[in-house]
């Protein structure tokens, strides 16, 4: 296998998951400022033109963050990270859902029409004007775990993909012009838990 990645917050969450994993992964790196993921060969890998992308021995690829975490889990289920559990499982994919909509696709639109967008307007639809609802909609999103969360991690008492996927998340929002409110004092203290991690010192 081989995992072609890059910057930003979707191979970030994938590189923290393998890393939790305790697993060792070749890595190809794309240039994603210079706008290499959209052109060939790399479309050749991943039509959509998105990163990251997992590349397996037989030369099929996975591509999505929660689909390759998926298949890292089967093939790896310890320590596991989505559950060992039809329960769990279910528990844990709830969350990254809930993280993804609420959260992670708002702030990162939010960034792609604002402070990406002289990155991204070259390469996609982008709406300016949509920026500071967008990332309102993540705040709001932020509220509502801040009142939902029962700690110590987003499921409850496991640590999961949901974790990694919100930090990756929030740990981009931090240097984009979209950082957590301390007003937020449980996620808050929860960043800091999953900063704590030693998986957390991969480099980003």
């Amino acid at each position: 296998m081989k995992l072609y990645t890059s910057i930003g917050p979707n191979p970030r969450t994938v590189t923290l998951f393998i890393a939790e994993k305790g697993l060792q992964i070749p890595t190809v790196e794309v240039d994603l400022r210079g706008g290499e993921n959209r052109r060939e060969p790399f479309l050749k890998i991943n039509p959509a033109g998105q990163l990251p992308a997992l590349e397996l021995n037989d030369g099929a690829r996975i591509t999505e963050i929660i689909a390759i975490c998926e298949y890292l889990e089967e093939l790896h289920p310890s320590p596991p990270l989505i559950g060992s559990t039809p329960q769990e499982r279910a528990a844990a994919r709830m969350w990254a859902r809930r993280v993804d909509l609420k959260v992670c696709e708002p702030m990162a639109n939010g960034f792609r029409y604002a402070e990406g967008l002289p990155l991204f307007q070259g390469r996609m639809r982008c709406l300016p004007e949509a920026a500071p609802g967008l990332k309102a909609i993540a705040r709001d999103g932020l509220e509502w775990l801040e009142e939902q969360f029962q700690g110590p991690w987003i499921a409850g008492e496991r640590y999961t993909l949901a974790d990694i996927l919100l930090f990756s998340f929030l740990e981009f929002g931090a240097v984009v012009g979209q950082p957590l409110d301390p007003s937020f004092e449980k996620l808050t203290a929860w960043f800091g838990r999953v900063k704590a991690r030693p998986t957390i010192s991969v480099p980003a």
